[in-house]
């Protein structure tokens, strides 16, 4: 029978303290304890609402305690909290049957959240199935997904909870955020370890392609199909097929995938005979499909069947704090297979980084950091490594930047280059860069016309002509 008692195993004093005090003035009836096997003498003898455990402790880590837990007491709920905020915890720990996981240092309204859901839920799903050792040297989590950020704890715990059920699931982000990894680490956490995972980008395939790619083909069917040809669905068998950019898939093909994920079988492009289809759909769009449901290019019942356990990628951008840690996850990466020198960057360049907006994402990141890493011989990257990321007009993090800041940005990447040993003239070098492009700008936006260009520049005509000769300006290449 559930009580209000509340279990609390840390073996931090300051952390009993502070849960015990902000749990019992709640209202809730407190045991305390420093060590895993206390906590378990605990749980075995009392009810409890739930338990709230660290996941390292001296004898026996969270973890342990948690399948102990769950073996012992199935329904009730156990809050994970930890300091160690990677992936492989946070999906280890919901596969183990956590209630939810908390990272310190935790804000207690989180924790009471955590609490009021625990109380509505009454007692937990099922326990989730383990994932199987023989592949976690093949397939390690902390090295798929990166971030410690809160967006991605979220994304984790989501993937750990639905990873052993086989719920269709619908990946949405931009482009670049890692949308194909969060499927791979769904399948590699589920069931359907060991068997086929397949991915299919609907963008990339023309239209009369792309059905014979999903279903497969029977001789004879079509004009060259000279032999039986067997679609994505049947290839990936009793393991995952992963449908990539799902929102550009044409109508009429919308309709036979919706028959699929209701039927569950397809008929090869020119057969009769129904196959059944045993794998697991997962899609992934960097689109709004909602407003293709309202401006009718992509079917409604086809995105409620496919938007069964929805996960939202956050951007780059709103997740800055995991940029540090995904440019030193890139540089081992480049030193592992590139064999190059380069550790690390200097605090200016990984400022450079964090700053930048990244329209296209981790994809983009993992390039720039791999071609800066490539072109530099020194063992740290500085910000003259990165000279795309200072270009006006690159960034739409600078749109609320002075054209002063944007050019002192510039003019600092382009300083660290040069040696001025060699050079005598430096205003006038910057100067006749600055004027060039300002004056070609203005005449491609008068088309030409030199008076009026002249009278933006606040200059007569005579010093224009003058300008667009000494800095052999093509007046033609700017009409």
């Amino acid at each position: 029978m559930k009580t209000d008692r509340i279990l609390v195993a840390d073996d931090e004093d300051s952390i009993r303290w502070v849960l015990s005090k902000a749990l019992t003035g709640k209202g809730f009836t407190v045991d305390l304890a420093a060590n895993g096997q206390d906590a378990s003498r605990l749980f075995l003898q009392k009810d409890y609402l739930l338990a709230i455990i660290d996941i390292k402790m001296p004898d026996l880590s969270g973890l342990d305690l948690l399948s102990r837990f769950h073996q012992e007491k199935p329904a009730t709920p156990v809050i994970i909290i930890t300091a160690e905020t990677t992936m492989k915890n946070a999906v280890e720990a919901m596969k183990r049957g956590a209630f939810d996981y908390i990272t310190k240092p935790f804000d207690l309204d989180l924790l009471d959240a955590a609490i009021v859901k625990v109380q509505k839920a009454g007692e937990m799903s099922g326990e989730v199935n383990r994932l199987k050792e023989e592949l976690k040297e093949h397939y390690h989590l902390d090295r798929a997904l990166i971030g410690q950020s809160q967006p991605m704890q979220e994304v984790y715990k989501v993937v750990g909870r639905i990873a052993p059920a086989d719920v269709t699931v619908l990946i949405s982000g931009e482009s670049g955020t890692g949308k194909e990894l969060v499927a791979r680490a769904i399948h590699f956490n589920s069931r359907r370890l060991g068997k086929p995972f397949l991915a299919l980008n609907c963008a990339a395939i023309p239209r009369e392609l792309l059905e014979s790619e999903l279903f497969g083909y029977e001789k004879g069917a079509f004009t060259g199909a000279v032999e039986r040809k067997t679609g994505k669905f049947e290839q990936a068998g009793g393991g995952t097929l992963f449908l990539d950019e799902i929102g550009d898939m044409p109508l009429e093909l919308q309709a036979k995938l919706l028959r699929v994920l209701q039927e569950r079988e397809i008929t090869r492009m020119g057969g009769h005979a129904a196959i059944p289809v045993e794998a697991r759909i997962i899609a992934a769009t960097n689109q709004d499909l909602l407003e293709k449901v309202r401006a009718r290019t992509f079917r409604e019942d086809l995105y409620y069947r496919l938007n069964v356990v929805p996960i939202a990628l956050p951007p780059l951008r709103e997740r800055r704090q995991d940029i540090p840690l995904l440019v030193t996850f890139f540089l081992e990466k480049c030193r592992e297979k590139l064999a190059i020198a380069t550790e690390d960057c200097t605090p200016e360049a990984m400022r450079l980084l964090t700053e930048y907006d990244w329209p296209g994402n981790v994809r983009e990141l993992e390039n720039v950091i791999q071609r800066a890493a490539l072109l530099s011989s020194a063992n740290f990257l500085t910000p003259a490594d990165f000279p795309s990321l200072s270009k006006e007009g690159e960034n739409p993090s600078c749109n609320g930047d002075s054209l002063e800041s944007l050019v002192a940005r510039k003019l600092e990447a382009t300083l660290l280059k040069m040696d001025f040993s060699k050079i005598d003239n430096l205003y006038g070098i910057v100067l006749e860069q600055m004027e060039r492009p300002l004056i070609r700008i203005l005449l491609d936006k008068t088309r030409g016309n030199q008076v009026r260009t002249a009278e933006i520049l606040g200059i007569n005509r005579n010093t224009l002509r003058k300008k667009i000769q000494t800095l052999a300006i093509d007046i033609k290449k700017s009409l």
